[in-house]
């Protein structure tokens, strides 16, 4: 087997042009296959990030049937003391789970005392909101970030900001209804201006979750739902899956099931986007495994044609067809190989300088966002074993046909 690697080199080193050319057409490939796929997942983790760290946390429990309503945002589907016990006992023996978040989500009317609109409100327990959603500090672009908010404050979507003309300081007031029907209302100072954290349209604003409880006469301590943030995003499939053998069991007076767990990917349609990324790196790996098969495959052939002769020769002097076959084996597995290893080795360092560079973009009004673009291992080492093993198949026909090949029929061809 030595003797035909050491045959196949000598091949490629008599044809050297156009083993250099090929290996370079291998290696743009995998070039392009890796750049993109450490940039595609530098970008589709930083989108990740900014909804989750800002907006809805990894994981989102609310009880069973809150989500087929929540454009209601109905306060009859609260969890309640029983149920919140329950998952404070499971998350806090969750060793993944870094900081949850206890929410009320309710709508109101908002009132500067000469004009009146509608608003979605979150009221959150600031230190837990801001363990669990770090980045929504970001999304003041006006008032005090220290702290939140306080009570009796409310940060005000910019959208309404703007139409409203509300400044920071100003009194407004909060009319709610509670869940038995009945009104009340409830004063606010503006403590900031919040950017629509569900998007351009957004009317979410914030406020204290004591002053919702104040607002809506709730004596019981309800939630609306429990954002969970995890100490590592990678682990979001194995909580998922325990919170659900652990929750999933509990049941109602009616015997149906009393939580609903969703992913982050459940309840934002950026998880749609982030599947076309994925969509779109499978078919660039397809088109390299294209350029490959096609390259390969045409030098083969053509080094097949022209050595017919040469094949004729060993094959008449007694070199077997296996091993004829080996031959061209092996030389299209050292040009996979070796295009592959240069490959590589060019996309690392391309990466290396690109965070070495800190290459930064705007996004919204999200300024100076840092492209840190980066691959695992497993990624390099499937495109490289793709390409060497699509190299292979590449030029197992041509090689088939020259182990097939008559002697005496290639020793006359001219």
């Amino acid at each position: 087997m030595f003797n035909i690697f050491k045959l196949a080199l000598r091949n490629l080193r008599r044809y050297m042009r156009r083993t250099l050319l090929t290996s370079t057409l291998i290696t743009l490939g995998v070039v392009a296959v890796l750049l993109f796929v450490s940039i595609a997942g530098s970008f589709k983790s930083m989108m990740i990030g900014q909804i989750t760290d800002s907006m809805l946390g990894h994981l989102q429990v609310h009880q069973q049937g809150y989500m087929a309503s929540i454009d209601s945002l109905p306060l009859d589907r609260n969890l309640k003391g029983k149920q919140i016990q329950k998952l404070k006992e499971v998350m806090d023996q969750n060793e993944n789970i870094e900081s949850y978040s206890m929410r009320i989500k309710l709508g109101a009317m908002f009132s500067n005392y000469t004009e009146t609109t509608n608003v979605r409100l979150n009221a959150v327990n600031p230190a837990q909101e801001l363990k669990t959603v770090p980045m929504l500090i970001k999304r003041i672009i006006e008032g005090k970030k220290e702290g939140l908010v306080a009570r009796g404050e409310i940060l005000v979507p910019e959208l309404i900001a703007k139409g409203m003309k509300v400044k920071i300081g100003d009194s407004i007031v909060l009319v709610a209804t509670n869940k038995d029907g009945s009104v009340n209302g409830q004063p606010f100072v503006v403590r900031g201006i919040l950017e629509g954290i569900s998007g351009p349209g957004g009317r979410d604003g914030v406020i204290h979750i004591e002053d919702a409880r104040s607002l809506l006469r709730s004596e019981d301590k309800e939630v609306s739902e429990i954002a969970i943030r995890l100490k590592n995003i990678d682990s979001l499939e194995n909580v998922f899956t325990s919170l659900e053998s652990l929750l999933g069991p509990v049941r109602n007076k009616m015997d149906k099931p009393v939580f609903d767990v969703r992913t982050w990917e459940k309840l934002s349609p950026f998880f749609n986007i982030a599947r076309m990324i994925d969509l779109m790196t499978l078919f660039i790996k397809v088109m390299l495994v294209a350029i490959v098969l096609v390259s390969i495959m045409n030098v083969m052939v053509m080094a097949v044609y022209e050595r017919i002769n040469e094949i004729g020769t060993i094959a008449a002097i007694g070199t077997s067809p296996n091993k004829i076959l080996s031959l061209f084996v092996v030389e299209g597995f050292l040009l996979g190989l070796l295009g592959t290893l240069v490959g590589v080795v060019i996309s690392l360092v391309s990466i290396y300088a690109m965070n070495v560079s800190q290459i930064s973009f705007d996004f919204g009004r999200q300024k100076g966002l840092l492209l840190s673009p980066t691959i695992g291992m497993s990624e390099v080492i499937t495109v490289s074993v793709i390409v060497i093993a699509i190299s292979v198949l590449a030029s197992l026909q041509p090689a088939w046909k020259a182990a097939k090949m008559d002697p005496i029929t290639a020793l006359r061809h001219v």
